[in-house]
């Protein structure tokens, strides 16, 4: 992806000058057609770091000419990697869904260490991502385009999953390079089944996969024999294991990651309760391989079909209803608050701690789902539902694969990281987050009200859009179809952000200092001489004034009160 220099130089100021690294923990979950209830795929992508500003890449279709160059710029830093020749055409992308409804999401799982360098690699796994949105018609052709590239320019990231989907097919692939001596990556790429659902968050999952069947798994020609050369593996062709082999899961890989995916996964299949002891961290290990034995599977069928609505409602999560709520411990504190600042780990008397990672988490950057359906013309049926900041309290906009242009409130370079914008959707958004955090079980429910209104609103709305954008379409007038679909996107998401603005004025003259002002619908109650009358106070719960005595002990208590 082509990044404006402001970002470019920001990144690569905090990562190289500062030395604070970019953040490597997403999650994706990948819909397949038969797992909807309208028959289209998603893909899902929360983009999670202390780093990314959360804003709406767009790039043109464009023609170049013979001997153009592309320059080949390295998404977490930055950095200028090399150049590559560019393509004759490229297609035209929103975000992370093309003019095709070819979409692409990642998360970093890192693997063998000895893998991560290699000389001269100039294809990073951003690069890749936002290469193949351009040159592909469908999820095949952008693995083909991938693959290709790294093979070509070598493979210049850490381990890293895909998910790639188009109107039809939905793919999990998963790579990681072959470190130094060695040019390119070993990689797995497997079609989710017709009718079930997958998910990956930061740990490799595919293990075994079916070597002789072309309409659902592709790989390397060297993924195992690579591996044997290294002295990793020396069994059956049949056992080997891509995740085990080249990124063993550990702790941190079922805790930290893992666990996002069975949180997902429970929302919609009732089969989970069996893997409580894995995303614990409790990684058994038996059997003649030695390979973990209590791992979740790669996919599941959901317990019914999925509305786009259902797929948005799993990324918003906080373990709750499992063994790592994060509203249940004293962590939460007196407010019921899911979030827990970084870092993930931490140390009382030299043992280590764990802060819970879950799929809703304070630093995400921008977030979708990416939903594609086949019975529409490409630019009407591809939908990306963007959102910034934090899955549980964003709003998802709908923003067509066709548009032309992007809105102001989430443009590239209105605003950044270290520049507060009045009109950008990530500061606006980031506002009413923030503030609910503070007293986050009495505010957090003001905020889903209005979250729920406007994305119904949208997802009642999109059944005319698509018929008024179908006539238009097929009456010939290509170009007032884009033109239409773009001034529906941009109004809408302009809107909504004036509506999370009003939202932000709101919740501060109802929770200003401690107390929670009276109201009915929207509206504050007023004296009969239009004054406030006295707010209620509902302080603190009884179990937290315990730990406050606990902690305190004589030193708060009242002089003349039972005891003292």
């Amino acid at each position: 992806m082509i990044k404006k220099l402001q970002r470019i130089v920001l990144l690569s100021l905090l990562t190289v000058v500062l030395g604070i690294p970019v953040s490597l923990a997403c999650t994706n979950f990948l819909i397949s057609k038969g797992a909807t209830v309208d028959g289209s795929t998603m893909i899902t992508y929360a983009a999670d770091s202390h780093t990314l500003y959360g804003e709406l890449y767009y790039q043109p279709a464009q023609d170049y000419a013979a001997g153009t160059l592309r320059d080949i710029y390295e998404w977490d830093t930055g950095k200028f990697l090399g150049r590559i020749p560019q393509a004759a055409h490229t297609y035209s992308v929103v975000g992370n869904m093309n003019e095709n409804q070819v979409s692409i999401g990642e998360t970093t799982y890192g693997g063998r260490e000895i893998l991560f360098k290699q000389a001269d690699a100039i294809m990073d796994y951003g690069s890749l991502i936002y290469i193949a949105l351009q040159r592909s018609k469908s999820a095949r052709e952008a693995i083909s385009v991938m693959t290709d590239l790294v093979e070509k320019y070598g493979y210049a990231s850490e381990g890293e999953s895909f998910s790639i989907s188009d109107a039809n097919e939905v793919w999990i692939m998963e790579m990681i390079g072959k470190g130094e001596g060695e040019k390119g990556a070993v990689w797995v790429a497997q079609r989710v089944p017709d009718g079930y659902i997958c998910g990956h968050a930061n740990q490799a999952r595919i293990t075994t996969f079916p070597m002789n069947d072309e309409a659902n798994c592709l790989f390397a020609k060297d993924v195992i024999s690579f591996a044997r050369e290294k002295g990793w593996f020396d069994g059956k062709n049949k056992d080997f294991s891509f995740s085990d082999i080249y990124a063993p899961v550990d702790f941190s890989g079922a805790r930290f990651s893992d666990a996002r995916v069975y949180s997902g996964f429970n929302k919609v299949f009732s089969g989970m309760k069996q893997y409580e002891d894995y995303i614990l961290g409790n990684v058994k290990h038996d059997g003649e391989n030695k390979f973990p034995s209590n791992r979740m599977p790669l996919w599941v069928k959901p317990d019914k079909k999925l509305t786009v609505q259902d797929v948005m409602g799993m990324m918003r999560d906080h373990y709750e209803g499992t063994p790592l709520d994060m509203t249940k411990d004293i962590g939460a504190g007196p407010f019921k608050l899911p979030y827990r600042w970084r870092p993930l780990s931490w140390k009382v008397d030299s043992i280590s701690y764990v802060n819970e990672r879950a799929i809703s988490t304070q630093q995400t950057g921008f977030s979708f789902v990416a939903q594609s359906r086949s019975w529409l013309p490409n630019p009407i049926g591809g939908i990306l539902w963007f959102g910034v900041d934090d899955t549980y309290s964003t709003c998802y906009v709908p923003m067509y694969c066709g548009i032309t242009q992007i809105p102001e409130c989430f443009k590239v370079g209105n605003g950044d990281m270290l520049t507060y914008s009045e009109t950008s959707a990530f500061w606006t958004f980031n506002l009413v987050s923030n503030f609910t955090y503070l007293r986050y079980d009495a505010m957090i429910p003001d905020v889903l009200k209005v979250q729920k209104n406007l994305e119904n609103k949208f997802v009642a709305y999109t059944p005319s859009v698509d018929l008024a954008a179908q006539n238009l379409w097929n009456s010939g007038k290509k170009q007032e179809t884009l033109q239409f679909l773009t001034d529906y996107s941009v109004s809408q998401a302009n809107g909504m952000t004036q509506e999370w603005k009003k939202l932000s004025q709101f919740l501060i003259v109802k929770f200003m200092d401690g107390n929670i002002k009276k109201e009915k619908d929207g509206v504050f109650e007023r004296t009969d001489t239009g004054m406030s009358p006295m707010p209620n106070q509902p302080g603190y719960p009884d179990w937290w004034k315990k730990v406050i005595v606990e902690g305190t002990g004589d030193h708060l208590k009242m002089v003349g009160s039972p005891g003292h």
